[in-house]
C-alpha cells in the first residue's frame, strides 16, 4: 500500500512560538525540525509495519522542516512545488493520505499557533464549510478518491479533524491554553495571540503518534469502506476573509470553479 503523509511544525509537541521555532532566523529553529523529523518517524515506523510499502512524506511547512538526514529511510520525502501547489505531490496511486504535526484553523480557540496559510488570514471557506489547512487537502484527496486515516497534532485539530472526518483516527501531543478566536486582531496581533499550549515531552509524543497510527493502520486494513473520501458538491465557491496586515487592509477574496476543488485552491492562490 502507497502512503501520502502531510506534515507540518506548528502542531509538534514542544515547538513553542513562531519567532523562535518557525523559520531558519529562529534561535531554536534546528530543534523543531529534529521534533517534527522524531514525531514523523513514528508515524513512519507505525505505517511501514502496518503494510505501508511506499511511504511519501510531504515537507509542508513553508520555510521547510523535516530534516531528510534523520528521516526513516523507509520513507521518501518530497519538497518543492510547481505554480499549482495544491495538491502537494498527492495523486490517484496513493491509498490513503495521513498528517502529522498539523494545527488548527485560523480562529480556532484553545488552539497552538493557529492559521489557515498565514497570520493575515482570518477564515477560509470553501462551499460555506469553514477549513483550515487539514480540511483543504482532505477535499484536495477527497477529489482523487484518497481517503485521509490519521492526524496528528494539537488537540484542537483532532476536534476538527473528526468534524470533517469522522472515521479518521487521531493523536494529540499538545493542547492550546489560550482562549477566544482572535477575530478582532490584525495580523500582526494575531501572529503572537495562540502562543500558549500544555505539551507532551517529546519522547512520550512519539509514542502516542505510534500507537494511533497503528490503530488507524489496523482499523483501515480491516475496514477500507470506513474511511470514506471527503467531498463537496460542485460548482465550488471560494471565500477567504484577510485581516489587515503590514500595511494592507482588511477584505474578503473570493474565487470559483466549475467542478474541481484542486482547480479552486490553486485558483485563489494566483
Amino acid at each position: 500500500m502507497k502512503l501520502f503523509l502531510m506534515t507540518d511544525l506548528e502542531g509538534v509537541a514542544g515547538v513553542i512560538n513562531g519567532p523562535d521555532w518557525l523559520s531558519p532566523s529562529g534561535r531554536y529553529y534546528e530543534n523543531a525540525r529534529r521534533l517534527l523529523t522524531q514525531e514523523g518517524n513514528a508515524a513512519v515506523e507505525a505505517f511501514a509495519e502496518g503494510g505501508f510499502g511506499d511511504i511519501l512524506v510531504c515537507d509542508g511547512h513553508g520555510a521547510g522542516a523535516v530534516d531528510l538526514e534523520r528521516l526513516d529511510p523507509r520513507a521518501r520525502m518530497i519538497r518543492g512545488w510547481p505554480k499549482e501547489i495544491y495538491p502537494f505531490g498527492l495523486d490517484r496511486s496513493f491509498d490513503a493520505c495521513a498528517f502529522v504535526g498539523q494545527h488548527a484553523k485560523a480562529g480556532t480557540p484553545n488552539s497552538h499557533l493557529t492559521h489557515t496559510g498565514w497570520w493575515n488570514v482570518k477564515d477560509s471557506r470553501v462551499n460555506g464549510v469553514s477549513l483550515g489547512e487539514y480540511g483543504e487537502l482532505a477535499l484536495c484527496a477527497g477529489e482523487l478518491e484518497v481517503p485521509v486515516i490519521f492526524a496528528a497534532g494539537e488537540k484542537a485539530l483532532c476536534a476538527e479533524a473528526a468534524a470533517l472526518t469522522p472515521w479518521v483516527v487521531t493523536a494529540a501531543v499538545l493542547e492550546g491554553t489560550i482562549g477566544g478566536s482572535g477575530d478582532e486582531l490584525s495580523g500582526e496581533q494575531y501572529e503572537r495571540f495562540h502562543e500558549g499550549a500544555i505539551h507532551l515531552a517529546p519522547a512520550r509524543a512519539c509514542d502516542v503518534v505510534r500507537a494511533a497510527a497503528r490503530a488507524a493502520c489496523a482499523a483501515f486494513r480491516a475496514d477500507r469502506a470506513r474511511f470514506a473520501p471527503l467531498k463537496l458538491p460542485p460548482p465550488y465557491r471560494f471565500e477567504r476573509e484577510m485581516r489587515a496586515y503590514r500595511g494592507k487592509p482588511a477584505e474578503v477574496l473570493r474565487v470559483t470553479h466549475a467542478d474541481s476543488v484542486i482547480g479552486l485552491l490553486n485558483r485563489a492562490q494566483n
